[in-house]
């Protein structure tokens, strides 16, 4: 007897049936969906509080490993070749490989990680959505950091470095991951499958 395969990301639930002109869309769109939540910024130095990593994370779970981690490179590749994706409508080679570059590049560890997860049915749990989370802010601050002290040399201390990039934005990724862990399990719920 043949078994249909449950599917384990939210697109393989909705768009079940893989084409390239449909995975095109998917990771341009992917990738705009960043690009918009970047735009929600609070302006700090070196390192602005924004919106982007809900971006990446959403994009990673709701596409799972190759096509978030698709879209997060489609939008560093963009924020490269000048359009301006990253916060407060910025972009260029300078932005990419500036203060926040570590961070960027490590949008796109975190987007492989989060994904694989996801494909292995993470994204139906509110507890494996924030370990996800958990696991993927990790993957990010650990270049963001090792990044932002080799670019600014007045952060050689770690505690000046973790004040400033790290505890400023601890409180907005424990909201990023309760919304997460929130939105995801409620989408499977009400696709009528868990």
């Amino acid at each position: 007897m043949m078994t249909i395969a449950q599917p384990s990301t939210l697109i393989q639930k909705f768009f079940p049936t893989s084409s390239i002109p449909r995975d095109i869309f998917l990771v341009l769109s992917g990738s705009l969906l960043i690009a918009l939540l970047a735009q929600v910024s609070i302006p700090l130095q070196p390192v602005p509080v924004t919106g982007q990593t809900l971006g990446v994370f959403l994009v990673a779970l709701v596409l799972g490993a190759r096509l978030g981690g698709l879209a997060v490179a489609a939008y560093i590749l963009e924020a490269w070749a000048g359009l301006p994706v990253l916060a407060e409508f910025s972009g260029g080679a300078a932005k990419v490989f500036g203060a926040t570059g570590g961070y960027i590049f490590g949008f796109l560890i975190a987007a492989v990680v989060v994904g694989f997860l996801a494909d292995k049915g993470w994204t139906k749990s509110p507890l494996l959505v924030a370990l996800a989370m958990l696991i993927g802010t990790t993957l990010i601050y650990i270049p963001g950091l090792i990044w932002l002290q080799h670019i600014v040399p007045a952060l050689s201390s770690l505690s000046s470095l973790l004040s400033a990039g790290l505890t400023p934005f601890l409180l907005g990724d424990t909201i990023k991951a309760v919304l997460a862990a929130v939105l995801l399990p409620s989408a499977w719920a009400l696709t009528g499958k868990r």
